[in-house]
């Protein structure tokens, strides 16, 4: 979902002016919004007449929005409420597209909603759904296995207590049903002792959120379907909020934009193929401007990399984080023993 703040009735996209520099949309071509929201960059882009904007995102929720765009700019602009695995399926002149975006923030609307259960702030239902989802986070609490609990835990939230947390959930979902509240107050009476500058759910949260969404597998599919899509020449700039996404994009063009050498005392004569070219190593950052507008984006960060070849084997990459999506495929089965208590 677009990382777009709401603030006096405006919307501020994450790193706007940055991103919008690196794509250069003012030569005109086809760009493709991989993550709408509220349009905020889709928008932006359209400005231009000569260009042209097919944005997707899997929260039908937004629809709305693309609504108002697509009366304002007709043909110039396309909405498809799919996910990034699914963007190759879209019919695109692969010779027109000139840049794909990705803003892996969560909106404001979609932590505001109480009934969707982003925030640790909320009283309801947990859901955490962002849309086209197999199943909530309230299904997840109530039904995983406290050996997987950990596990979503420890990888997704490197949370250092993930063991005592998940123990403490199968305690307590014996008697009741775990809402929100309940779960701040789990992860509180865990983390009684310990001083954080985030707050002690941040790290529970967000990996629930990851695993719900099955965010890696998502992530890893959509830039490698990102790649296939892109003519040479084309750009893929991706907006990430924490370090396991970051870890992931930076790999992805990293890894691929260098000729690896067994031995640095040895020339390097291997036969592959470079994918990238990176001109900025290092992540831009928001400007201290940024920061006082929209307190959010302090932890965004903006990778980008210009396609160099239609070398498309990404096996490498997919083993990276391997671990990572294994754990997204752990199941649960429906947790049936203490239902007559919840009816």
């Amino acid at each position: 979902m677009s990382a777009t703040i709401k603030l006096e009735n405006k919307h501020f996209p994450v790193l706007l002016k940055e991103l919008i520099s690196i794509i250069s949309p003012l030569y005109g071509g086809t760009f493709l919004d991989c993550t709408f929201g509220q349009g905020g960059y889709s928008k932006k882009i359209l400005k231009k007449k000569d260009n042209k904007v097919i944005a997707i995102d899997r929260d039908k929720e937004v629809g709305l929005f693309a609504k108002e765009i697509k009366k304002k700019y007709n043909n110039r602009f396309q909405f498809y409420n799919i996910k990034f695995s699914e963007i190759n399926t879209i019919k695109i002149k692969s010779n027109d597209l000139k840049g794909i975006i990705f803003d892996l923030g969560y909106s404001n609307n979609q932590i505001k909603d109480l009934n969707r259960g982003f925030s640790f702030r909320s009283t309801g239902r947990l859901n955490m759904m962002m849309g086209i989802n197999d199943f909530s986070c309230d299904e997840v609490i109530s039904n995983m296995s406290e050996e997987n609990l950990n596990k979503v835990f420890k990888y997704f939230g490197e949370e250092k207590f993930s063991k005592r947390i998940a123990r403490k959930i199968i305690d307590i979902r014996q008697t009741k049903k775990i809402n929100t509240e309940d779960l701040t107050k789990i992860v509180d009476s865990v983390k009684k002792f310990q001083k954080y500058k985030i707050n002690n759910s941040t790290k529970v949260f967000q990996a629930l959120r990851i695993y719900v969404n099955r965010e890696i597998s998502e992530l890893i599919n959509g830039l490698i379907n990102a790649f296939n899509l892109l003519p040479v020449g084309g750009i893929i700039a991706v907006v990430t909020f924490h370090s396991i996404e970051d870890k992931i994009v930076k790999f992805f063009f990293k890894n691929y934009s260098e000729i690896k050498n067994s031995s640095r005392y040895i020339p390097n004569k291997s036969n592959k193929i470079k994918r990238f070219l990176l001109k900025n190593k290092k992540p831009i950052i928001p400007s201290n401007e940024e920061l006082k507008l929209n307190p959010p984006s302090r932890s965004a960060k903006l990778r980008f990399a210009i396609k160099t070849s239609h070398e498309s084997n990404f096996d490498e990459f997919k083993g990276k984080f391997r671990q990572l999506t294994d754990i997204e495929k752990l199941q649960f089965e429906k947790w049936k023993k203490y239902s007559f208590l919840f009816q």
